[in-house]
Formats: structure tokens, C-alpha cells, sequence
């Protein structure tokens, strides 16, 4: 009897820590390319983590396609993130469909399945693109990683400050970006001994059970 009473207690304490198990997600935009992508998927590799990746169908080609393949062969989200970069709110309904649907096509084209998750370029959005686009809005916590001046010092201490439990980090892999690439390289072992699981985008909301709603853009999943 007394051991079953241990056996349940041990048990109920290995639930409760799965339960309690912080979880956060990396994403990046402006891919793919050759080299910036490449030297990230080589990081998280390393470290064993999976992310998502919100790729710009204009930067999408042939080499750059194999970049994203292995992505996805590696366990990784690819997302949608627009045809041309563009601020999407000064556009009509059609361009905003034909922007999404241009990248959506060559996602599936090259890798077999189509994106679920979108992010708006600039975080620019309206009631036209909601109304439009049939993909869950993504935001996420910058470290303003896009400027050149911000060191990986800078990038480091901003993503770490910023930690929390269900968290989207919004980064970018954009050529020439490897400050960033060396930021993430830092900041996975030091998360990972505060206690948190990286996830990608879907395996956050699916693990925390959320069910994302229309006309919503979202970067704190609880």
C-alpha cells in the first residue's frame, strides 16, 4: 500500500511538472536565402529547437528553396509573411489575397503543405486584410533586431528580458542579419536553464490548447 501511495505521488508530481513546463517560440521573417537562414538552421540544430519561419514569397527561388525544405525536414514551421513586403493596408482586397495566395502556392509547391500562420510586413493591418486572409495573424516580442546599430549584446539582453511563459519572439533572418544568429546561439542554453521549452508557432498553440480567433493578431499565447 505504502508503495502505491509513492507510486502516485511521484506520479502526480511528473504530471504537474509537465503541466507547469514554460513554453516559447522563436519565429523569424524576411527569409529564405543561402546564407543568413542557413547559418540560423545551423543554430538551431545545434541546440535542438525547432522554430517557424515567415518566408517572403518574392525571396523564394530555386536555391533558396532548398533552404527551406530543409527547414521543414528538420521539424520547422513555414509560415507566411506576404509576396512583396509590402504595407499591406494602402492595398486593394484583391492584392492583399493575391500576395498571400502567391506565397501560400509556392510554400505548398516546395515543401507539400501550406502555411497556417501569417505576419502582417511592419505589423501594418486593417479590417480589409482580417476580412481577407484566412490565416491566424502573428505578432511577437522584437528586440528591434532589424537595425543594423543594435548589438548582439543589445539583442541578447532585450530577448531575455523579456521571457514569459506562452511568448512569441518576433526576429528576423534577413541576409547579412548574423547578429541575430549569434543572439539566438546565446540565448537558447540560458532559457533553456530558466526552465522554458522552445516550440514552434503551431505547437504553442496547440499545446496550450488555444483556439485562435478571426480579427485577432496574436504574440502572448496563455
Amino acid at each position: 500500500m505504502k508503495r502505491t501511495i509513492i507510486s502516485l505521488m511521484s506520479l502526480l508530481m511528473c504530471s504537474a511538472t509537465f503541466s507547469q513546463s514554460k513554453l516559447i517560440a522563436l519565429s523569424f521573417d524576411d527569409g529564405p536565402n543561402t546564407t543568413t537562414t542557413v547559418q540560423m538552421l545551423d543554430v538551431l540544430k545545434k541546440h535542438n529547437v525547432k522554430a517557424s519561419f515567415f518566408v517572403i514569397g518574392k525571396n523564394i527561388n530555386d536555391e533558396s528553396a532548398k533552404v527551406m525544405v530543409r527547414a521543414h525536414n528538420e521539424g520547422h514551421d513555414i509560415e507566411n509573411h506576404s509576396k512583396t513586403h509590402s504595407a499591406m493596408p494602402s492595398l486593394s482586397a484583391d492584392s492583399i489575397k493575391s500576395e498571400i495566395e502567391f506565397t501560400s502556392a509556392l510554400v505548398a509547391k516546395y515543401i507539400g503543405e501550406r502555411p497556417q500562420f501569417f505576419r502582417p510586413p511592419y505589423i501594418a493591418l486593417n479590417q480589409t486584410m482580417h476580412d481577407n486572409i484566412d490565416l491566424t495573424f502573428i505578432c511577437g516580442e522584437g528586440s528591434n533586431d532589424w537595425e543594423d546599430n543594435v548589438t548582439a549584446d543589445q539583442r541578447v539582453e532585450k530577448i531575455l528580458a523579456s521571457a514569459k511563459d506562452g511568448l512569441i519572439y518576433l526576429l528576423h533572418d534577413f541576409e547579412g542579419n548574423s547578429k541575430t544568429v549569434e543572439a539566438v546561439d546565446r540565448i537558447i542554453p540560458i532559457l533553456k536553464e530558466r526552465g522554458y521549452t522552445f516550440v514552434t508557432v503551431r505547437e504553442l498553440f496547440k499545446q496550450k490548447k488555444f483556439k485562435p480567433q478571426r480579427g485577432v493578431i496574436y504574440t502572448h499565447i496563455q
